[in-house]
């Protein structure tokens, strides 16, 4: 059985502030990728739709 080695406190704190650092770019990262998915999504509906439902016949007249 392997020996577990007791580690001082303030280097438990040390690796869980790099872990919360980690964690948090890893956040970031991921909602920035899934807001330019969704940009693209949308990009590719826009452009791949029928032009009179975008701008119907009159819009520009109230």
């Amino acid at each position: 059985m392997a020996a577990v080695r007791i580690k001082p406190y303030s280097q438990l704190a040390a690796e869980a502030a790099a872990r919360q650092r980690q964690v948090r770019a890893f956040r970031r990262n991921q909602i920035f990728g899934l807001m330019i998915l969704a940009g693209i999504v949308c990009l590719w509906r826009l452009l791949h739709t029928h032009p009179g439902w975008i701008f119907p016949a009159g819009w520009w007249r109230w």
